[in-house]
């Protein structure tokens, strides 16, 4: 049982626009502190920020018109908290609390991010997408499009059982880290992925336990707490690096953001 949804859902834009912000941290600063969480819908887009980067208004605002085309935003941002700065002063520590699972990726959460991405290239509008296990139903909820144009795709699915809609942050809101399920599927746990600095163990904790365990084909449970220079026996200024690697090779925070892990 796996519910994806696409990069315009509301929560996805949030997530996206908190990646892009996070990007741009890493333009600024080699190893930036940073922190974003992401509120839009209806119009606005609030944002709060705490990082050892200096943003201003200016910074933010063509990010989110080129993202969810919203051009009223509202800023906060403060410095990073002096205590979590010189937790990672002299060495990498572990930048927070956690407990963290990898899970290898299933055969139904493959194909159905597939097809996701599939509709996606040709309705980039607000869409979720439902196959329950055994694949005994299969939800197509696309927004902007008539149900009956997926009958060329001879499916058997349901398509828009609610009817055709609208979708977007017109008529929904979002948030960051409101969709885990569908950027991690079976593996989540506690932390957020999105919207924070490579520090974090709850992005490079994540994904280094995602990788693990589709190279191991075993489920991987890790903890680790905030200061802690091991973990899962390793340096975790190693962790890191494996998670800066995998951000680099798709492309930056933000392409993260657009289908998580499972992708």
């Amino acid at each position: 049982m796996f519910e994806k949804v696409n990069p315009s859902h509301p929560d996805k834009l949030a997530d996206r626009i908190a990646g892009a912000i996070v990007d741009f941290a890493y333009k600024k600063e080699e190893n930036p502190k940073v922190a974003v969480e992401v509120l839009l819908g209806h119009g606005v887009c609030f944002i709060t920020i705490e990082s050892s980067v200096k943003f201003r208004h200016r910074d933010i605002i063509p990010i989110v018109k080129r993202i969810a085309n919203i051009d009223e935003v509202k800023l906060i941002y403060v410095p990073q908290d002096k205590h979590l700065a010189n937790n990672q002063k002299d060495k990498v520590r572990c930048g927070d609390n956690g407990i963290f699972k990898g899970i290898p990726i299933t055969g139904e959460e493959f194909a159905l991010t597939l097809f996701a991405k599939t509709i996606y290239k040709k309705y980039p509008y607000d869409g979720k997408f439902i196959v329950d296990k055994d694949a005994q139903r299969f939800i197509i909820c696309q927004s902007n499009v008539k149900k009956e144009s997926f009958k060329i795709l001879g499916l058997l699915a349901e398509v828009n059982p609610i009817g055709d809609w609208t979708g977007g942050s017109d008529v929904d809101s979002g948030a960051t880290n409101r969709k885990l399920g569908s950027d991690m599927g079976f593996a989540v746990t506690g932390g957020g992925l999105h919207g924070k600095d490579l520090s974090k163990a709850d992005v490079s904790v994540n994904i280094y336990a995602h990788l693990k365990a589709q190279q191991t084909g075993r489920p991987v449970e890790i903890s680790c707490a905030i200061g802690d220079e091991l973990v899962d026996g390793r340096p975790y200024e190693e962790i890191v690096k494996i998670a800066r690697n995998y951000i680099k090779r798709i492309g930056g925070f933000e392409k993260f953001a657009e289908w998580g892990l499972i992708r």
